[in-house]
């Protein structure tokens, strides 16, 4: 099986497994008993209605009216597939609406109209048009989606968008202007080269014209060349930028060109070409996934090159998830009766001001920067930046009130700020953020069990993604089996510890094990039956450099696994115990856990010690710890020396880490209902504060809620990842799911890198 049917079955499975389809729809009211049922439908479903009646304004009151939005499309135009149809398209389409929930918490119901007819098509959105309190074009064909926003637009007080126009074009208006900054240069002055002629460049230029730039500087080429004056097969909203000038070629209008914008085919742009532009020249290569020229061919060529593409793997990614999620937000949430140019403009502006603010920490860590600065490469925020929520939804609500199209203003903006903060935790954008951070500096990780199928999955995915570079430990012919069962074809290092090739290792690392654990009643021969283990062996390399990380513990118990780990690799320099948490990615955003896996029973200190590694584990994470020490007690209301043990780590914490933002004892109910805190315990350090870190008296109280938790909630589950050792190793728990063990490999790989610039600066210390 070739990668590429390896990777087309994983997709059609994630689409199929375990239930068809990406989107769902979920209750937001009670629904367990009769009288639930009876206030949800008949009979008293039949007040709202009458309300509504009386009042048609009062569906946004009664109804989810106000956070639905529709992504509408005719299945003409699907990413770079085609004219494919309205079932083929639906897959896009809830992605889409995927998107618009896990970015701005908006629901979606994706709706296939099956007609090409320009009136069909407006007239059945505008039948359905009731029930919904936005309208997202997606995937039509040009030129009939201009006329079809056009007519929406005049005809629906709702607002309609169609994001493969004008989603494309805030994005890259807001690069633009920032671009522009840099090389000091004027959007009036400019000379403008365009590579394609649909949708997207029309509604891209508009915008552009809207900013300041001329149209007898913008050149505009579509397959058949430059859209001449004298052409009669332009479209009406192509005739706007027709041209007398007289280009033969793209290769011609580029030279001395100020901008080169791509919206068209990969590779059509040469070294060249970019060298004949202007100084300081800007090029959004936007094709994709081939941008019209390759990224590093481009700067290559220029040095003095500002460059964007549509690809996530360079600088200043032009993505539209910057936009349409929070556009429709601030739109909804100000009853916006349309989506004006005004809006628009203001989120073109909001965009370009967040890139020149200092970025926060969790963006510069989850993207593995020392530090993002408003430059050549960071002309526009990042798709993960958490401000986009709070930064792009109030200047387009603020927008649509300062136009008169808002029908319900905000008047307390900072409670509108706080509900946008709010939605940030309603999905788990932080895997990705984790996975994204590990790919940037990949480690090599020892897969200890490698001759297990979904141990092997794990590590198949890892090396597909760029996640780390497995190295494959078990038994070769067993691995190199299930390697050709599950299309696994990439030449990945397979060690074998018990066989011939590995017999050299072995003698140097018993060597090695034997020397330390000499006086503690081993033999050489007791070492060098240890070191054949495959845990004894993997700790071994980790231990001496050979590897940079490992993983174990899928099909063997915990404390068989963490005993060599700890024999071989030990802790950190000033920790006595090691200690572990997890990570469990919920409704309510991240919550970390601990100790779920290691001290049954620990003491004030070990409580206090715990926290304190805990926090280090969420700032690596980009985040900023707020923890609660939980017990059955709140703040003394009991002396029972369990209770009292939890006190006394907190004053401990207090006194010694005053920065830290910790408190206790406290009960897991108020800990975790940050008004139910506040109201009782004004005076604790979590009062009003978000908790997002759990520490536990004790193994059995960490251990038992982490499960009931992943099982109750089905929360994706990282961990246990292991607090205070010296190298980096986890061990996971048994029968871990692949995607935990994937997880868990980012883990180990960013946990690497963090390791290794700590050694770095210790060096230099030294030195």
């Amino acid at each position: 099986m070739s990668q590429n049917s390896n990777k087309r079955r994983e997709a059609l499975v994630y689409h199929a497994k375990p239930k068809p389809g990406k989107i769902a729809v979920v209750p937001t009211k009670k629904y367990s008993s009769q009288r639930d049922l009876a206030l949800a439908y008949s009979p008293g479903v039949a007040e709202p209605c009458l309300e509504i009646a009386k009042d048609v304004n009062n569906v946004y009151k009664y109804t989810a009216k106000g956070n639905l939005v529709a992504v509408i499309t005719n299945g003409t135009a699907v990413l770079g597939l085609g004219d494919i149809g309205p079932e083929a398209s639906k897959p896009v389409m809830e992605g889409k609406g995927l998107l618009f929930k896990i970015f701005a918490g908006i629901d979606v119901f994706d709706i296939e109209v099956d007609s090409k007819d320009v009136d069909a098509f407006v007239e059945t959105v505008k039948n359905i048009a009731p029930t919904f309190g936005g309208i997202n074009l997606e995937d039509i064909k040009a030129p009939e989606a201009f006329e079809i926003e056009r007519r929406l637009k005049a005809e629906l007080d709702i607002p309609v968008m169609h994001d493969d126009q004008h989603g494309t074009a805030i994005i890259s208006a807001a690069a633009m202007l920032n671009a522009l900054e840099i090389a000091d240069k004027q959007i009036e002055d400019v000379k403008i080269v365009v590579s394609g002629a649909g949708s997207a460049a029309i509604s891209c230029m508009n915008l552009y014209h809207l900013l300041g730039a001329k149209l007898e500087n913008i050149s505009m080429f579509d397959i058949n060349g430059l859209l001449r004056a004298d052409r009669t097969d332009l479209s009406p909203e192509q005739v706007k930028f027709k041209s007398n000038k007289d280009y033969n070629s793209l290769a011609d209008a580029m030279v001395d060109a100020d901008v080169f914008l791509g919206l068209s085919v990969g590779n059509i742009v040469s070294p060249d070409m970019i060298r004949s532009m202007a100084n300081d020249p800007i090029v959004f290569a936007m094709a994709n996934p081939t941008p019209e020229i390759d990224y590093n061919v481009a700067i290559t060529s220029r040095p003095d090159l500002i460059m964007a593409t549509g690809r996530s793997d360079h600088p200043n990614q032009v993505n539209n998830v910057l936009g349409f999620p929070f556009i429709f937000r601030g739109a909804l949430d100000v009853r916006a009766t349309a989506i004006n140019e005004e809006m628009k403009m203001a989120a073109v502006k909001a965009i370009a001001q967040l890139a020149k603010e200092p970025v926060p920490e969790q963006v510069n860590i989850a993207y593995g920067a020392t530090r993002f600065t408003f430059g050549r490469d960071y002309i526009i925020p990042k798709p993960f930046d958490p401000r986009l929520i709070t930064t792009i939804p109030p200047a387009v609500a603020k927008a649509a009130m300062d136009s008169g199209v808002a029908l319900e203003p905000i008047t307390d903006w900072e409670s509108y700020n706080d509900e946008l903060l709010e939605r940030l935790g309603e999905d788990n954008k932080i895997v990705r953020l984790l996975l994204d951070r590990a790919r940037l500096d990949p480690k090599r990780i020892i897969f200890a069990e490698s001759d297990q199928l979904d141990v092997l999955k794990a590590a198949q995915i890892v090396h597909e993604e760029g996640i780390a570079i497995p190295v494959l430990l078990g038994n070769r012919e067993v691995i190199l089996e299930l390697k050709e069962e599950i299309g696994f074809e990439a030449d990945v290092e397979i060690i074998d510890p018990l066989s011939e090739e590995e017999k050299d290792q072995v003698d140097r690392y018993a060597n090695i094990y034997w020397n330390t654990r000499k006086r503690k009643g081993i033999t050489y021969l007791d070492a060098r039956r240890q070191v054949k283990r495959r845990d004894y062996f993997a700790s071994m390399m980790v231990n001496e450099g050979d590897a940079d990380g490992m993983l174990s513990g899928y099909s063997r118990s915990y404390p068989t696994v963490i005993k060599p780990v700890l024999e071989v690799i030990g802790t950190a320099p000033g920790v006595q115990k090691v200690a572990a948490c997890n990570l469990m990615v919920t409704s309510r955003g991240p919550l970390f856990l601990a100790d779920t896996s290691i001290n049954i029973n620990p003491n004030a200190k070990e409580l206090a010690k715990i926290a304190q590694m805990t926090s280090a584990t969420v700032k690596m994470f980009g985040l900023e710890p707020v923890v609660a020490m939980v017990s059955y007690s709140n703040f003394g209301s009991s002396g029972h020396e369990k209770a009292t043990e939890v006190s006394k780590a907190v004053s401990y914490l207090h006194r010694n880490y005053p920065d830290l933002v910790v408190d206790g004892e406290v009960q897991a109910d108020f800990a975790l209902n940050r008004e139910m805190l506040q109201a009782k315990f004004p005076f604790s350090k979590l009062a009003g504060r978000k908790v997002n870190t759990l520490v536990f008296s004790n193994i059995d109280s960490a251990n038992i809620s982490y499960k009931v938790i992943k099982e109750l909630e089905k929360a994706d589950n990282i961990g246990p990842i292991l607090l205070g050792m010296r190298k980096p190793v986890h061990v996971l728990q048994l029968g871990a799911s692949v995607d935990e063990m994937v997880s868990m490999a980012a883990i180990t790989v960013i946990d690497a890198q963090k390791k290794q610039k700590q050694e770095v600066r210790r060096a230099q210390d030294k030195g």
